[in-house]
């Protein structure tokens, strides 16, 4: 009976599991075969689930029409520099929080949950008269700025959770052999910390390579727009050119596949942080 009950509960999974499979990659596989179709018959009925005809024209369009190549290296330059100053100063903030005790700390951490609460656009009109008065609108500087502080709260938190399950004896044993608190942290917890580190990163990265709202409000020029702006200029009030947003958007999403394909152990490792015990 328990047997049955067990094969009749991993049929259920198994189904379950493969149509959100289907849900959830159907959408990625149609936008992929719609970039490769030819103009006149992304519309053309019956529909067809695989292209008669493969075609690069739309992709070949996105860098003879637009500047989609000067998109893709400011989305690159503002994630990549954005994430790294994001992931370091949280770092650090986040090992005073985890390793000092002090009056004002618990007003902090619920400081930082509640910035994730608060709608993004909200702060939009605010945001960019503070960026007008130091004239670093439409500046990717300016950008980077912006989404270095909208990163660091969340990335804090998370990261004071891995430094949390580091024991203090390894931060003390390299203090007594000699260390400072400064070596013993990039000597002795960093390495500990690398795939906690690694994770923090691409999660930043993400959140600035798809963010939206912010660089649609403070880039105006095709020289400092992003790709997520690059994608929205495919919209107009009367017409959506699908083949070619179909092929910007396989290219915007194919970076992020290839860091998930490479980091995806470090990510685990960070997701599952805890395994270290004293």
């Amino acid at each position: 009976m328990n047997t049955k009950e067990s094969t009749a509960g991993k049929t259920v999974r198994i189904v379950f599991l493969t149509l959100w499979l289907i849900f959830t990659v159907f959408p990625l596989y149609w936008i992929t075969i719609t970039s490769f179709k030819p103009p006149g018959a992304i519309f053309a009925f019956p529909l067809s689930y695989w292209p008669e005809e493969f075609s690069l024209d739309n992709y070949a369009g996105l860098f003879d029409k637009a500047e989609f190549g000067t998109y893709l290296v400011n989305s690159l330059i503002v994630a990549t520099v954005a994430g790294v100053l994001a992931t370091a100063i949280s770092m650090l903030s986040a090992y005073v929080l985890a390793r000092f005790e002090f009056r004002s700390k618990g007003a902090l951490l619920m400081a930082a949950l509640v910035t994730q609460m608060i709608p993004a656009f909200i702060a939009l009109g605010p945001l960019y008269l503070l960026m007008t008065d130091l004239r670093l609108v439409d500046n990717r500087f300016g950008l980077v700025l912006v989404y270095v502080a909208v990163c660091i709260p969340f990335c804090t938190v998370m990261l004071r959770g891995f430094f949390e399950n580091i024991p203090d004896t390894l931060e003390e044993a390299a203090m007594i052999d000699g260390c400072s608190r400064f070596g013993a942290l990039f000597r002795v917890l960093l390495p500990v910390m690398r795939p906690g580190i690694i994770a923090a990163f691409i999660f930043n990265f993400v959140n600035c390579w798809n963010e939206l709202f912010l660089s649609v409000t403070l880039m105006n020029s095709d020289d400092n727009k992003t790709v997520p702006t690059a994608l929205n200029g495919f919209i107009s009030s009367f017409n959506i050119d699908w083949g070619s947003m179909s092929a910007a958007a396989v290219l915007t999403i194919l970076p992020t596949m290839v860091l998930f394909a490479f980091a995806s152990r470090h990510i685990v490792q960070g997701l599952t942080a805890g395994a270290v015990k004293g």
